[in-house]
């Protein structure tokens, strides 16, 4: 893997997506069946956008991103660099979700670099998944996870920490290992 983008390679577009115009999406990326990008949203280079993926407006995903099928990424939510984001995973935005809330506000969500989001997760608005951080399928993350810490479960519970390949290096919950 690179650390720049391969910007001799076109986008690809399946022709059931739509991308809306002002979208900005990068050089290398896939736009698979269904996928929707609105406008002002900012998708970056090499990435696979899955079948059925929503991306809002004013979202920003970094480069060489996965996002699995059937996954919505709304308004507020900021996904860095080579980040995975596994199939029917959920991102809240709205703390008090109501169908009539005039004094409704975006609340924002920040995935940094190298996280790994699994299958049906729901992560809850306003939270930050630190660098390579590894969320277990099904987990529902209430709060902030920390860089290379490993959480599962209802609510998200540490257990235990990763290296930048995602293996398991430690299940002591209290002490991170050094990395670098």
């Amino acid at each position: 893997m690179t650390d720049t983008p391969d910007r001799s390679v076109p986008v690809f577009v399946h022709p059931t997506a739509d991308v809306e115009e002002g979208a900005r999406v990068g050089d290398g990326t896939k736009v698979w069946h269904l996928a929707h990008i609105r406008s002002s949203a900012q998708v970056g280079a090499g990435c696979v956008i899955g079948r059925n993926v929503y991306v809002d407006a004013n979202v920003t995903v970094g480069d060489r991103v996965k996002i699995q099928n059937n996954v919505s990424v709304y308004q507020g939510v900021t996904i860095e660099d080579e980040v995975f984001v596994g199939p029917c995973a959920v991102f809240t935005n709205d703390f008090r979700p109501r169908a009539q809330n005039p004094d409704w506000t975006i609340t924002p969500t920040l995935v940094r670099r190298g996280a790994s989001i699994g299958a049906n997760a729901t992560l809850v608005c306003g939270i930050e998944v630190g660098e390579y951080a590894m969320i277990a399928a099904g987990a529902v993350v209430t709060r902030d996870v920390a860089p290379y810490q490993l959480v599962a479960g209802n609510p998200a519970r540490p257990k235990g920490w990763v290296d930048e390949k995602g293996e398991v290096v430690s299940r002591d919950v209290a002490s991170p290992p050094r990395h670098g």
